[in-house]
């Protein structure tokens, strides 16, 4: 059987997904698996062994519109995929799907266009996005019987450019802070990475912080004048991969790197400032705290927004340094202790 599993939303939405390769596998053990995800985030499930390969859909890039959908369908009718099932609820990829010629299609009732999809599933938005995922294959089996771990390879013993590999530190000696995000008021202050960069280094902690291009001008706050590792804008997503797996702690927004870290059973000082915890995307099966304030306005959207919708910034700003400082020196007593 040839199988189709479809996650082409974020990156941290694609690490939340990784569940369902073991999950389909388990179910079908000589199933030959296939993955579509975005171009930007295939290299994060590329080399896990369980998969056959991975159909890249640039959907923002060389197949955005009309002709970039018609060639994506093409390209998924010539594979001749038995099912398929769908974790991304768009319009697109019902459209996608729709006329994909797969015999089977199964999708979320949520879903725009859902009548496209031979099966739908519901989701239960109460619990965490993994098991969320996972119930696409409820209809096959029960949750209780499928491995809830998440999944994250990369290839080779390190990914990185010599260069980067002179300068990260060894293994468990380097705390990743990750101040971050795609939206700015999941973004904790700046000036708060700065003091808990600070507190680290003080305490002799060798500090690495990471994050886009587009985030190098926050990201120097934090760094200025401090002897702080600085891959930003330097690594790929595998290099991101490698970094985060082999740190001591992370410190790091409601974003990707929360995510990464679970699956590596990294420790992590998750803060979450306009989002909540309660939309089911906090850290999963590592040691974790949650740090946020509970204000009467929060969670204003789902994903977060470009600016403050009160113009206080009180998620963000209210948020002192000791009271992250206090969740970190919590995680790394329990360490130090195990």
């Amino acid at each position: 059987m040839k199988i189709l599993l479809v996650q082409t939303s974020f990156f941290g939405d694609t690490i939340l997904s990784t569940a369902v390769i073991s999950g389909i596998q388990s179910i079908y053990p000589n199933c030959e698996l296939w993955m579509m995800t975005t171009k930007q985030a295939a290299p994060m499930v590329q080399s896990d062994p369980l998969i056959k390969g991975v159909l890249p859909y640039d959907k923002r890039g060389h197949d955005k519109g009309i002709t970039g959908l018609i060639r994506q369908i093409k390209k998924i009718r010539s594979m001749k995929f038995d099912r398929v099932y769908t974790l991304h609820r768009s319009y697109r990829t019902a459209i996608l799907l729709g006329l994909s010629g797969i015999p089977k299609r199964y999708g979320f009732k949520d879903s725009r266009f859902n009548w496209v999809y031979h099966t739908v599933i519901d989701r239960n938005r109460y619990h965490h996005d993994v098991l969320r995922n996972l119930s696409i294959l409820f209809e096959d089996k029960p949750l209780k019987f499928l491995n809830t771990e998440l999944r994250l390879f990369h290839r080779g013993k390190h990914v990185l450019s010599q260069n980067s590999q002179e300068h990260l530190p060894s293994a468990q000696s380097y705390v990743v802070l990750v101040p971050g995000s795609v939206w700015k008021t999941k973004m904790w202050h700046a000036e708060g990475f700065r003091d808990i960069a600070m507190s680290l280094l003080a305490r002799g902690f060798k500090v690495v912080i990471m994050g886009a291009p587009s985030e190098a001008a926050n990201n120097s706050i934090v760094t200025q004048g401090l002897p702080v590792i600085d891959f930003t804008g330097k690594t790929s997503i595998p290099d991101a991969m490698y970094i985060i797996q082999h740190a001591r702690l992370v410190i790091c927004n409601d974003s990707m790197s929360l995510h990464m870290a679970s699956a590596f059973k990294v420790p992590t000082v998750a803060i979450f400032c306009a989002t909540s915890p309660s939309f089911g995307f906090y850290p999963w099966k590592n040691q974790a705290i949650i740090v946020e304030k509970h204000l009467a306005c929060k969670p204003c959207s789902r994903h977060g927004t470009p600016i403050c919708p009160n113009g206080t910034n009180h998620c963000i700003e209210g948020l002192s340094a000791e009271e992250v400082l206090v969740a970190v020196d919590r995680l790394l007593r329990t360490q130090f202790h195990a």
